[in-house]
């Protein structure tokens, strides 16, 4: 599992198991540390709804581009995260990917068929603590665990949905290279933001009606119109930057 490049957040993978970890538990966090300063986190389909109220949707440039959620306009900032890694708004929506965090289904070997529940053994949220959760009782998981388990189920049920969703707008050749200019007040010079993928809007709307038919009935046009709006958050985010001082530069980075 070393050899393979660890997921965002992760600084290792251990599969969780009844022997080696039968007296360790879990307590709770107050604080994301992993978080701060993350300008980009990933997002399934499921989430979208929840997602474009709060922060702008884009997708990631490459050839196995994913949804994001932009926390930020610029590497290393986060304008939803104190520098004490807790949330500035408890109004907000924390994607399913950070609150998963420290855990994930992973294959134990590439040819293995089954995923394993796996953690990364640098949290702090999780070890041979005197006080928290048992992660197992007499043997057995325990309901912590089980419910640790589930989630990582759903979490990967919706990323096989999100990689549908995906191969559909690769299919209908709907991702362009996306760009947003911002205007501040005063300012000689527009920000122009890049190093995104986006929807294009004047590919969807020459769709054939029988495309739109089946974007609707498989409840797709609404994702695609969930980020197009989300869009404007640009702008919200870009005046956050400014007044935390965190000083917006003119282009992303490449989110691959």
């Amino acid at each position: 599992m070393a050899s393979a490049p660890l997921p965002l957040f992760y600084n290792g993978l251990e599969p969780l198991s009844s022997e080696t970890h039968a007296d360790w538990r879990v307590r709770p966090a107050d604080t994301a540390p992993f978080l701060i300063g993350q300008h980009a986190v990933p997002i399934t389909v499921d989430e979208f709804a929840l997602v474009q109220r709060f922060m702008p949707i884009v997708f990631s440039v490459g050839d196995d581009a994913i949804p994001l959620a932009l926390m930020g306009l610029n590497e290393g900032v986060n304008v939803f995260m104190g520098d004490d890694g807790k949330l500035i708004d408890n109004n907000f929506y924390v994607p399913a990917y950070v609150r998963r965090y420290p855990y994930m289904l992973a294959r134990l070997r590439p040819d293995a068929e089954e995923l394993s529940l796996c953690f990364d053994p640098t949290s702090e949220t999780i070890g041979a603590f005197p006080d928290g959760e048992p992660l197992f009782d007499d043997g057995q998981p325990s309901e912590i665990t089980k419910n640790i388990l589930g989630f990582a189920e759903s979490f990967e049920q919706a990323g096989a949905r999100t990689q549908n969703f995906m191969n559909e707008l690769r299919e209908l050749g709907l991702l362009m290279d996306g760009e947003v200019s911002i205007q501040p007040d005063g300012a000689e010079q527009p920000f122009v933001y890049r190093g995104f993928q986006m929807i294009n809007e004047e590919k969807l709307a020459d769709l054939r009606g029988d495309q739109l038919r089946k974007m609707t009935k498989s409840g797709m046009l609404p994702l695609l119109y969930a980020h197009l709006f989300s869009l404007t958050l640009m702008r919200d985010i870009f005046a956050r930057q400014v007044q935390q001082g965190k000083s917006p530069q003119p282009e992303l980075p490449t989110l691959n």
